[in-house]
């Protein structure tokens, strides 16, 4: 049976226009549903792609590394992808380098960073072709930036780390720092090349410039002649046949030496001396052409390096290049933001290869309310390769729609009620996109035009002016409402309601509305300054909260004051309108509701997760769905006997909405997942 708890608790009195008074907090011991089948990532396809790895004498056997922990697997030369493993849950740790063992490709290494986290990277190993992982005990927490693998004896390994170049001679079982204890300068080693034929000469870029060690690390020479002073050294190869003749990148350029590193002279092909190049790669047959991999395109040598040409726009920004030694003409790209790219003519054109690779960070989701197999995304961080996707066929394909975003974030989507026109006709629905700079209303494709977002950003405020006028002789100081000079909103847009006829946006400029469907808004700051991450209408109330507390509006948002919400909140992360005008709350410490607009709370106590980051209504059930970032759980609530179940995604949730009698998600790095089709609920209650 359902047992009740009953609390007496103070409200938090935030404001004299709200009286104080006392809530009751009903607690529920709840049941629980464990869906066993596999949730499915959806898309859109790509995002970051940091790293490849082929398993030597099967290049069609691909291994990519990411941003967010992640490794996925391609059999089909990286025509498509799935996930293999993660290793660290966090899905924060950038994965920027895999090796597979040249004499066991069972056996795998993946090292790793995390961005602002020095200490907190590492090494870990697979001997099951990548399926089980292990953290190498010995380099556990270390920031590892390089990796690399003697091409003469694979026993033994190099890792490059913020402290300096570690060493294995058997095969990563045992490591020794081989660079000085503590130097000021060999740390921070970006990259590593070990030469061909002699494992003891280990050449390493750091962040100020080249070194190199020719007996195994016992002593080190600065190699800088010809090097421009302070250069952050991304990658370095050593051709093969000829191992004199080394390649290094820099912040400054690329540099070529071919005695071994005594001296380099910097490669006047590639513009621009700022452009960073992070990856070198030498073709494997033809050891003339080395592809360079930079933050604005792709270049590319067929003769030594004395000419180079762009191979790709300068959007582009490459991490790492793989060239199949089977087939050289046979190129990948692993990219900022569009993922995995392929060329099958040596690089003269790349095609998007993502088919089941997705590491888009999606901040907006949205179902059309018509036709619940239409969802649209909206990313962020990806500039000219995000904005929003939209699926037709409930997320097994997307199409991304960017044109008059410019590369701005999505941070909310929302769309309008179906309406009639004063003539009867009908008025279609709206997508509407909350961005990092200003409003936008998606102006459906035509036979002449492709779908395009077109600004909704005028704010029209009306301001009081006073004034002296005469009459009958007499001065009479007098106010007046007068027309504000127009501004145009450039603020970033956190949240969005435009279901009703007065659509509501939080911004950083304040809260606004508009009554004439975005050509004009009114509002600005409520009750002093700070962002609202969340809003919500219910015909005229209307409610914003930000992490401090909730406002509510009765009058379509002429007017706000302070709503009364329990003294135990401290952290406030979304509000919601269930169909009934109950108001919902997600927060740092869980679930909230109210029947009354604040008088009264309910807490559904024994949720077992808290940060409650997203609420959405499903209609299908009737149940409120609420998800944590922090957490692979999504909570179906049922507001009339505030029993609850779960279903376990698998990923970390961070939207939650419900599709056709399907639960769809926003992973927080992953994209979109959906609910299986064979998932059922089973709820027992306790």
């Amino acid at each position: 049976m359902i047992r009740l708890r009953t609390y007496l608790t103070l409200l938090r009195r935030p404001s004299p226009l709200v009286p104080a008074s006392l809530f009751l907090a009903a607690a529920l011991l709840a049941s629980h549903l464990s869906a066993q089948a596999k949730w499915s990532a959806l898309g859109p396809d790509g995002g970051d792609a940091r790293s490849f790895a082929a398993v030597p004498g099967h290049p069609n056997h691909i291994y990519l590394g990411t941003t967010h922990g992640w490794i996925y697997e391609s059999f089909d030369r990286g025509a498509t992808w799935h996930r293999l493993a993660l290793l660290d849950p966090t899905e924060i740790l950038v994965v920027d380098n895999l090796v597979v063992d040249a004499s066991n490709p069972e056996r795998i290494w993946a090292s790793g960073w995390k961005p602002d986290r020095p200490d907190d990277g590492g090494l870990w190993v697979s001997l099951d072709g990548g399926v089980q992982w292990q953290a190498v005990k010995a380099l556990q927490g270390q920031s590892i930036v390089s990796f690399a693998q003697a091409p003469s004896d694979p026993r033994i390994l190099f890792a490059g780390t913020f402290l300096g170049v570690y060493r294995s001679s058997n095969a990563g079982a045992d490591w020794q720092l081989i660079s000085p204890p503590g130097s000021k300068e060999i740390h921070g080693v970006e990259s590593l090349a070990v030469d061909p034929q002699n494992p003891d000469i280990v050449y390493a870029g750091t962040w100020h410039l080249p070194w190199k060690t020719e007996d195994g690390g016992k002593n080190w020479t600065n190699i800088k002649e010809g090097v421009i002073d302070d250069s952050d050294v991304f990658s370095i190869i050593i051709d093969p046949e000829r191992p004199r003749t080394v390649f290094l990148s820099a912040c400054s350029g690329i540099y070529k030496s071919e005695n071994a590193g005594a001296l380099f002279h910097k490669i006047q092909g590639i513009p621009s001396t700022a452009r960073r190049t992070r990856v070198l790669m030498q073709d494997p047959t033809n050891h003339e052409v080395v592809y360079a991999g930079t933050t604005e395109g792709l270049y590319k040598t067929e003769d030594g390096g004395r000419n180079f040409k762009a191979m790709t726009a300068a959007d582009v920004i490459i991490n790492d290049v793989f060239v199949d030694p089977t087939d050289p003409k046979h190129v990948l790209m692993a990219t900022d933001r569009s993922g995995v790219q392929v060329s099958d003519d040596a690089g003269v054109t790349f095609t998007l290869s993502n088919t089941g690779f997705s590491g888009r960070k999606i901040e907006a989701l949205l179902v059309d309310r018509t036709n619940p197999d239409r969802l649209y995304a909206g990313t962020v961080n990806d500039n000219g390769f995000g904005g929003v996707y939209t699926s037709a066929n409930g997320g097994a394909s997307w199409d991304q729609i960017e044109a008059g975003l410019d590369g701005r974030d999505v941070f909310a989507l929302s769309q309008t009620a179906l309406s009639q026109a004063e003539d009867g006709t009908a008025i279609p629905a709206t997508i509407v996109a909350g961005t990092s700079h200003g409003i936008f209303a998606l102006q459906p494709a035509t036979a002449d035009a492709p779908a395009s977002w077109q600004p909704r950003n005028v704010i029209a405020n009306t301001m009081t002016k006073a004034s002296v006028e005469t009459h009958a002789g007499k001065k009479i100081h007098i106010q007046k409402q007068v027309e504000a000079p127009v501004i145009q909103l450039e603020s970033r847009v956190t949240a969005l309601d435009v279901s009703t006829g007065v659509w509501l946006a939080s911004t950083t400029y304040g809260l606004l509305t508009s009554h004439d469907r975005g050509a004009t808004w009114q509002g600005g700051s409520v009750l002093g300054p700070g962002d609202y991450l969340s809003v919500a209408v219910f015909g005229t109330q209307m409610a914003a909260a930000r992490p401090e507390g909730v406002v509510l509006s009765l009058d379509a948002g002429q007017t706000w004051k302070l709503m009364s919400i329990p003294t135990m909140l401290t952290g406030i992360h979304c509000v919601l309108f269930a169909p009934d005008g109950t108001l919902w709350l997600g927060a740092r410490e869980g679930v909230y509701f109210t029947h009354d607009l604040g008088k009264t709370w309910l807490w559904i106590e024994r949720l077992p997760f808290r940060e409650a980051d997203d609420l959405s209504y499903d209609s299908a059930s009737g149940r409120i769905l609420a998800c944590s970032r922090s957490s692979e759980q999504i909570y179906a609530i049922d507001p009339k006997s505030l029993s609850w179940k779960w279903f376990h995604t698998g990923y970390n949730v961070a939207l939650v909405r419900a599709a056709g009698g399907r639960i769809i998600a926003a992973s927080v790095f992953d994209g979109v997942i959906v609910e299986p089709r064979s998932s059922s609920a089973i709820l027992t209650q306790k």
